[in-house]
């Protein structure tokens, strides 16, 4: 069966290539005016064309994303170096995609931000999402990261309760500082991309001028069968630009889509972003010579350590057609790894790889993989059938109809043969509920603070003091306990700033009550000024 199927020599009303017809075929000759007894109506229920019409309408948008919903897309091509560092990349992954320098690969890349709804402002402090969609000639590999390469929380039973307290209340729908702080707190391990994300990094510039990460610990796998871990870094050729907090209020007073506008227009002016791809590489293996574990997704690796590799580059040339068919149904998923990639046992890549494809067949359907944004560029064979939305059976030429299970003797579809090694690496140990050893929560947001300028760093002060200030005592001390364990000045500083606030608050510290936005630091002034600057008005 056809996915596209047409007939173009059945025609009537003398129709064109142009003329408006319905889901059904049918040449649409009024599309002004329903059907109706008399001209003033009332209207009669064959009105089909409009019934199709409106009741497609009412049903145009899809759930949207639980995460990352507001985001913007655009296609490209991956080309490979064909080495890391002076060796082949054979040398670690098997990945034919990286093998020969200048090899191509087609993209799609979606931007996003994560914690607030489909059209809420691109200036909010908030990590972005970098989601890669390799389409390569072993199928689909989905690259699925952020613009901050470490994250919140370590172990993926805590993600929605992170989500939930980062998100609006579910009493008032107000985003609400305190409710961000109170999980942090209480979360010691979050410190270090606390510490990212009230910095100007928590805003940036735009998506063209941000860094992307896989954030977590994968693996390759060369032909032998043998793995390494693996950190993957986009680093963009344009620069990087962030925000201060000031800087971001101003320009989403002035245009709350300024990021998705600045993408788009870049690619239609010919002058298309580029970001140059880096891994890291570290023996697979526990490591304790470190003083963090590498599973440890809230950890970076350091550079000296663990030097940035460049294996390949990226550009995007050409934007989306249709929005909502390529940027709003585009499906990634952390567990979409082709031959030679793998994953590693980071406990957060676990629960991620369960969640995100969940999310997509939910959101878009069992069939998601069908539509064209998330098809595989190459040959499709499954015994698959049914389900919401299937528009096409994705067999193989010749395969026996009546057959649609393995094995089979009755011209079924058959499994290919293993060309590398299997990896196969030996695991063992008790079934536990703990945390891994070595958490050293604080150490690096130290380490962090200190490689910031000073004027990132007064910033990062300013944005802490603000959002905290309207927190409980309790609240208060804790962060100001993870700060001082960090870094003498860090938390000096927070500590007095906080001092000095509550001197010049009108409120009392213990009692506030102030509900606002991460970073909306005037959020309750606003909602006077509303009332006070409004303009009187009579009804008509």
């Amino acid at each position: 069966m056809s996915k596209e199927p047409r007939n173009e020599d059945y025609r009537t009303h003398n129709e064109n290539e142009d003329t408006l017809t319905t889901r059904q075929g049918h040449p649409v000759t009024n599309n002004q005016n329903l059907r109706t007894i008399g001209n003033r109506g009332p209207a009669a229920l064959e009105n089909y064309d409009f019934i199709e019409k409106i009741s497609h309408f009412d049903r145009e948008k899809v759930p949207e994303r639980i995460v990352h919903a507001r985001g913007a897309g655009a296609h490209g091509y991956f080309e490979a170096y064909g080495t890391v560092g002076d060796e082949p990349v054979s040398t670690y992954t098997r990945a034919k995609l990286f093998q020969e320098k200048g090899k191509q690969t087609p993209v799609f890349v979606r931007f996003s931000t994560v914690v607030h709804g489909v059209h809420s402002p691109e200036t909010v402090r908030d990590p972005r999402g970098f989601a890669v969609k390799f389409y390569t000639e072993d199928g689909n590999w989905d690259l699925v990261g952020n613009n901050i390469k470490i994250f919140f929380i370590r172990d993926a039973i805590k993600f929605p309760d992170m989500i939930h307290a980062f998100r609006p209340d579910p009493v008032t729908n107000i985003q609400d500082s305190e409710r961000f702080f109170d999980f942090c707190s209480n979360s010691p391990e979050s410190f270090h991309m606390v510490t990212f994300i009230y910095s100007p990094w928590g805003i940036p510039a735009n998506y063209r001028m941000m860094q992307g990460s896989g954030v977590n610990t994968y693996k390759w796998v060369n032909a032998e069968g043998k793995a390494v871990l693996v950190k993957y870094h986009w680093e963009p050729k344009q620069g990087i630009k962030n925000l201060t907090t000031k800087e971001a209020q101003d320009i989403q007073g002035k245009n709350f889509n300024h990021a998705t506008q600045d993408l788009y227009e870049a690619i239609e002016n010919g002058d298309y972003p580029e970001w140059e791809l880096f891994v890291q590489i570290m023996e697979d293996g526990p490591h304790p010579e470190l003083d963090f574990d590498p599973l440890d997704d809230t950890k970076l690796w350091p550079d000296d350590q663990f030097p940035w590799h460049p294996i390949g580059k990226m550009a995007l040339n050409k934007n989306p057609e249709n929005y909502f068919n390529e940027v709003e149904q585009a499906s990634f998923g952390t567990g979409v790894l082709v031959d030679g990639l793998d994953f590693s046992d980071d406990k957060m890549l676990q629960g991620r790889t369960f969640s995100y494809s969940d999310t997509q067949r939910y959101r878009t359907g069992a069939n998601h993989l069908q539509l064209p944004i998330n098809a595989a560029k190459k040959r499709v064979a499954t015994n698959q059938e049914g389900g919401q939305l299937r528009y096409y059976n994705d067999k193989a030429p010749g395969q026996n109809p009546h057959v649609n299970y393995e094995p089979s003797s009755l011209g079924g579809l058959k499994e290919a043969e293993q060309t590398g090694k299997e990896y196969t690496p030996y695991i063992e140990g008790n079934l536990v509920r703990e945390s891994i050893d070595r958490n050293n929560n604080t150490k690096q947001a130290g380490e962090t603070y200190r490689k910031f300028d000073q004027w990132e760093r007064d910033e990062l002060i300013s944005n802490l003091v603000g959002d905290l200030s309207t927190c409980t005592k309790e609240i208060q001390d804790k962060m100001i306990a993870l700060a001082e364990d960090a870094d003498e000045e860090y938390g000096r500083r927070l500590r007095e700033g906080l001092a000095e606030a509550k001197k010049t608050s009108s409120t009392a510290m213990e009692t506030a009550e102030e509900m606002h936005p991460l970073g909306a630091q005037d959020a309750d002034r606003a909602v006077k000024e509303a009332v006070d600057k409004g303009h009187d008005a009579e009804p008509y």
